[in-house]
């Protein structure tokens, strides 16, 4: 199934509620601009795909209660400043923003909606397309392998969980097992919020892809001592130099890879570069919460979902949650257009469009 949908009412909006996962399978229903930015703010909904697609649902939410031009950038504000760091929420409120501004307000709802569905159909097509480009990069691994598996290595949730569908980092790797080509995935928990533990081992285990979920830390031992082919991660902003801006941690991941010779891949739609941004450093870090880092959530000997303070009471935490990859430390970045080197010509090469 898909991440969001529209309901059969032609307006309400549904959603995997993913604070729900993985002990529990929750559908929430939107149905005003206030559930839209609450999804995201919440994270309800995440990854740079999905929030954009669920801001698109929610102008044309918005939009149903007040078309006018002022309820228009009411909405868009609102959603704008849910989550700093992925672009393609900017991007999907202007897609979204540009397609009903010329209609006049009693058809702009109708616009919008129409708008938010072909940006969810696009996205499919996209990370589909990721997947195959992808996909090469295991087969040839496994061509030299001997038959053994490949072992790659992942980061936080860049899966169907963070898209519409077959998701980012993890599309390729849909694509090659459903070719037959053995595969075992390495699994971030990717603390503070453990999507990597939480929602990517989830994804993986629904489809009966091999997985094994480790520490954060553990990342570097497995390359030194050769338990890793490659690793592939996503991304929620791609700098037009080829920096990438990825959960905390990705980074050293980057480090520990470039340090023992393991190609480190990212996987992003084109929906996920600035093209106005010359650099990583000058993308916004969202800070979080302190109360991700010093509190827990999980399933109890009794199946209850409980959460439970992990740090010394009194003691502050710190929340960054994103950090910045530089161009020098990534393989490749592979696009739905295909695989391209991470810098300014790179991508240009795969979007010539782009270099007026």
């Amino acid at each position: 199934m898909r991440t969001i949908w529209l309901n059969e009412d032609g307006w309400t909006v549904s959603i995997i509620n993913q604070q729900k996962l993985p002990h529990v399978f929750e559908v929430a229903i939107l149905r005003d601009l206030n559930d839209a930015a609450r999804a995201i703010k919440d994270m309800a909904v995440r990854g740079a795909p999905l929030i954009g697609a669920t801001a698109a649902f929610g102008l044309a939410l918005a939009l149903r209660d007040d078309p006018s031009d002022a309820g228009l950038k009411e909405a868009y504000d609102r959603l704008l400043a849910t989550r700093p760091t992925a672009i393609n929420l900017k991007w999907a409120l202007e897609e979204v923003s540009d397609a009903v501004r010329h209609h006049v307000p009693h058809t702009r709802t109708e616009a919008a909606y129409a708008k938010a569905v072909e940006i969810v159909e696009a996205d499919v097509e996209v990370s589909r397309r990721i997947g195959e480009h992808g996909a090469s990069l295991i087969r040839g691994i496994a061509e030299v392998n001997g038959g053994k598996p490949v072992n790659v290595l992942t980061h936080c949730n860049a899966g169907w969980l963070a898209t519409i569908d077959w998701g980012t980092a993890t599309a390729p790797l849909y694509v090659a097992w459903g070719e037959g080509v053995p595969v075992h995935v390495w699994v971030d928990e990717t603390r503070p919020r453990n999507q990597g533990a939480a929602l990517t081992a989830y994804e993986l285990g629904q489809e009966g892809i091999p997985h094994t979920v480790i520490v954060d830390n553990a990342g570097g031992h497995l390359m030194q001592n050769g338990q890793v082919d490659l690793c592939i991660v996503g991304t929620d902003r791609t700098a037009a130099n080829g920096d990438v801006c990825n959960k905390i941690g990705t980074y050293l991941k980057a480090l520990a890879a470039f340090d023992n010779d393991v190609p480190f891949y990212v996987a992003l739609p084109h929906t996920t570069i600035d093209w106005e941004l010359g650099r990583g450093a000058d993308i916004p870090i969202e800070e979080r919460s302190a109360r991700e880092v010093t509190h827990v959530s999980g399933l109890t000997a009794k199946g209850q979902v409980q959460e439970v303070q992990v740090s010394a009471v009194g003691s502050g935490a710190a929340n960054p949650a994103f950090d910045v990859t530089p161009a020098r430390l990534v393989t490749s970045l592979v696009t739905d257009r295909g695989i391209c080197a991470a810098s300014r010509e790179g991508l240009l090469s795969l979007f010539p469009e782009k270099r007026a």
